[in-house]
C-alpha cells in the first residue's frame, strides 16, 4: 500500500457530495480544503484518476499524486493518521 493524494477543483457546477462519498468508500482524509490522502495499492495513479473522474463534472479539475515522502504545515488531518 502507498500514499495518494487526490486534489480537485470543482469549477460550474460544484456537486461535492458524489465525490465526498467515494473519498470516504476509500477511507480518504482531508488533509487541506480541496486535498485528500488515503492508501491504495501501488501503481494505480491513471486508474484512480479515472475512477475519481466518475464523480466530477468534465470542466473540474483533479490530480492524483502518488506519494512516498510528504511534508506539511497546519493541516486538517495527517495522513499518517492513515
Amino acid at each position: 500500500m502507498v500514499k495518494y493524494f487526490v486534489s480537485y477543483d470543482l469549477r460550474n457546477s460544484r456537486d461535492y457530495q458524489k465525490l465526498y462519498d467515494e473519498l470516504n468508500k476509500f477511507k480518504a482524509v482531508r488533509v487541506l480544503e480541496s486535498l485528500y490522502c488515503f492508501n491504495y495499492k501501488d501503481d494505480q495513479t491513471e486508474e484512480l484518476r479515472d475512477h475519481f473522474s466518475k464523480f466530477i463534472g468534465k470542466d473540474d479539475g483533479l490530480i492524483i499524486i502518488k506519494s512516498a515522502f510528504w511534508a506539511g504545515r497546519g493541516l486538517d488531518n495527517s495522513p499518517n493518521d492513515l
